[in-house]
């Protein structure tokens, strides 16, 4: 076994090699860019090696550098993590001439795998069903939008060396194949340093599910069930599960057949995923296959036990395979939420800044319950601009799909950070959501379901009555504590009130508590009543009560009057008032918020890409304003009506902060 491994990567995915490796006994030694310096997998590691500035094309992509830090520390095998170098022909060659291990496939199949079109036409050659599209290389928009016209619209622009969601677009018509085409290659060259893009047909209402391979150099090749990752964003997964709720056995062994089949034609070693896209009848078409371990391998490795990163280090020492096809046996629902450094209030827009508060939800492996977290930060940590915006991967295992969405509702509550903005209560309303309860969910479900992008959630009544008895019983403590603090409560100077008003979400609530030594009864006016108890203290940021029989995990922050209540996807100003204080209070004018409707706002702490107009320019409503990069994504900025534009504040190539003023209009 090798006794020193380098991972070329960083954040959550160089954390979880760093941990299986050190279960295995294996030393390992991270490498690390500028922004990087005092990151978590750089503390973790052995041993750590700075190459470079902060950006990945001058550090972490860079071939070159990272040959020199597997020289300088006599490291034995590479663990290339995803994304970066993890398909690059090029890296494993490099590695292969120098002696050292590559942890994954074989050049030939990275070749001829990694590269979307000539896997397309290996998987046709080979019989597995495939989507219609063009797999040739494409000169130029008009030769784009040729192609789309003659296989169909819609249709999906993919970068040829993409992933994750960059440099792909969805076009309905002839000038979005034009404005897409161009972006996508201006992101795949900025991502992949390959900028070759083909074009396919987009199936309608379909559902995303990939089979995991994992194959040895002896000629054993077996498939390790499914993973369900429909909940996407901008064709960037969101939520994953496994299995999928969708599939049947039949067409469970039928895909798994066919992606073995696929990875033994390639010679293909190492642990894989084949992408297939998936029909309302359960029909299946090949996308791509992904030569390297993927970012949502935690639900299969939860439902099957299998570590894969393990099986990964242990193909590539030469390894045979120890299970077999009939040893895998699929147990239990496994959910995955990725929390994102974005806001959900701002169209899902790029989000950085310093980590204030990072408090994960503890994680468990018990009898029915597992909760696990795959992450790269740490609190106080900073969240860069220059590279991908994911904070962590939260995982629960339950023994079926219903137990696993519970189970993550609660850890989602549980899951603390402040800061930056992120996608925590999105994350919450899609596990509430009834379409993803039932299963009943395809790759538009996030643009069909909000397609005015995300303005929090909506709590029925039952909901917010729990909050506000909640919140009136610690308010009890909290006035309690201050008049002690006073020292008004011994000498009954003061009096901790009874009656209570509460408002939230727009609902008003008349209530009265009586408390004893093991909680309290709070009373509505209609005499509705709950029991509330809970150890929650002034201070505490993180509030468990059980409000009669129901457990509710609360984020707690204190503004004015009342609290700040974060629960189920909600933001809430819950405000807890004396009959009195309410009554003044109706009487207070509402502060409006000022107007913008003549401003363009940066959305996004980002880089000018292009400025599209100028002073005294006539713009109509969806028309291309300016292009801004965060995160290794375009983001076209278009204007919301027409109007002149009348100052231009920016220009290609500023860096700009969240809502500065790129244009204003008369």
């Amino acid at each position: 076994m090798f006794n020193k491994i380098l991972i070329a990567n960083r954040g959550e995915i160089a954390c979880r090699v760093i941990k299986t490796a050190r279960k295995m006994g294996i030393k390992t030694v991270a490498i690390y860019s500028d922004a990087d310096r005092n990151a978590l997998h750089v503390e973790m590691a052995d041993e750590a090696v700075h190459i470079g500035p902060s950006p990945a094309n001058q550090s972490y992509i860079v071939i070159d550098k990272v040959m020199e830090a597997i020289r300088k520390t006599g490291a034995e095998a590479v663990h290339p993590g995803y994304g970066f170098l993890s398909e690059n022909s090029k890296f494993a060659e490099a590695l292969a001439a120098a002696g050292v291990a590559f942890v994954g496939p074989p050049v030939g199949a990275i070749e001829k795998m990694g590269d979307k079109i000539t896997s397309k036409k290996i998987a046709q050659e080979a019989g597995v069903s495939t989507v219609p599209g063009y797999m040739g290389l494409i000169a130029d928009g008009d030769e784009a939008v040729k192609i789309s016209g003659e296989i169909g619209y819609p249709v999906m622009i993919k970068a040829s060396a993409g992933g994750g969601g960059k440099g792909m677009r969805i076009a309905w018509k002839e000038d979005e194949v034009r404005e897409g085409f161009q972006s996508s290659k201006n992101e795949a060259a900025s991502s992949f340093g390959d900028d070759r893009i083909f074009i396919e047909k987009f199936v309608t209402q379909p559902r995303h599910i990939e089979i995991q391979v994992l194959a040895d150099a002896h000629g054993n090749c077996i498939y390790l069930g499914e993973r369900e990752c429909s909940i996407q964003r901008r064709n960037q997964k969101v939520i994953e599960e496994a299995p999928s709720p969708f599939l049947d056995p039949a067409t469970r062994k039928a895909m798994g057949e066919q992606a073995c089949a696929l990875a033994q034609a390639v010679g293909y070693t190492s642990a894989g995923t084949v992408e297939f896209i998936v029909d309302g009848d359960r029909k299946f078409y090949f996308l791509e296959m992904n030569t390297r371990l993927q970012v949502e391998h935690p639900v299969t490795e939860l439902i099957t036990g299998v570590d894969l990163v393990e099986q990964m280090i242990r193909v590539a020492n030469g390894e045979p395979l120890s299970i077999t096809q009939e040893d895998v046996k699929l147990n239990g629902w496994a959910m995955e939420s990725r929390l994102y450094a974005e806001d959900p209030y701002r169209n899902f827009l790029p989000s950085i800044g310093r980590l204030t508060r990072y408090r994960p939800p503890a994680e468990l492996a018990v009898e029915g319950a597992k909760v696990r977290n795959d992450t790269g930060v740490f609190e106080g940590g900073e969240i860069s601009m220059y590279y991908d915006p994911m904070i962590a991967k939260l995982c629960t295992w339950a023994p079926d799909r219903g137990q696993a969405i519970e189970a993550m509702r609660n850890a989602l509550d549980a899951f603390e950070v402040e800061g930056i903005g992120h996608n925590l209560p999105f994350l919450s309303a899609v596990m509430d959501h009834p379409k993803f309860v039932s299963g009943n969910i395809t790759t538009a479900f996030i643009a069909e379901e909000y397609p005015e992008g995300f303005q929090g959630v909506a709590l029925s009544d039952d909901a917010l009555r729990r909050i506000a008895a909640a919140c009136v019983a610690m308010n009890r403590v909290a006035e309690i504590r201050r008049a002690r603090v006073s020292g008004t409560l011994d000498n009954h100077e003061r009096k901790v009130g009874d009656n209570w008003n509460v408002t939230l979400q727009g609902q008003s609530y008349d209530v009265a508590i009586a408390a004893d030594q093991k909680g309290a009864n709070v009373t509505f006016a209609d005499q509705e009543t709950f029991r509330v108890a809970g150890d929650w203290t002034p201070g505490d940021q993180l509030a468990t009560m059980d409000v009669s029989g129901t457990l509710l995990v609360l984020k707690v922050g204190k503004i004015s009057g009342g609290f700040r209540i974060r629960s189920r996807g909600a933001d809430l100003k819950v405000h807890v008032r004396s009959p009195r204080q309410a009554e003044l209070a109706r009487l207070m004018p509402e502060k409006l918020p000022p107007d913008t409707s003549k401003l363009l706002l940066c959305p996004m702490p980002g880089l000018i890409v292009s400025v599209n107009v100028e002073i005294g320019d006539e713009v109509q409503e969806g028309q291309a304003l300016c292009t801004v990069e965060a995160m290794k994504m375009e983001n076209i900025l278009r204007a919301e009506r027409r109007g002149t534009v009348s100052k231009v504040n920016a220009a290609a190539g500023d860096s700009l902060a969240v809502d500065d003023v790129i244009m204003e209009f008369e």
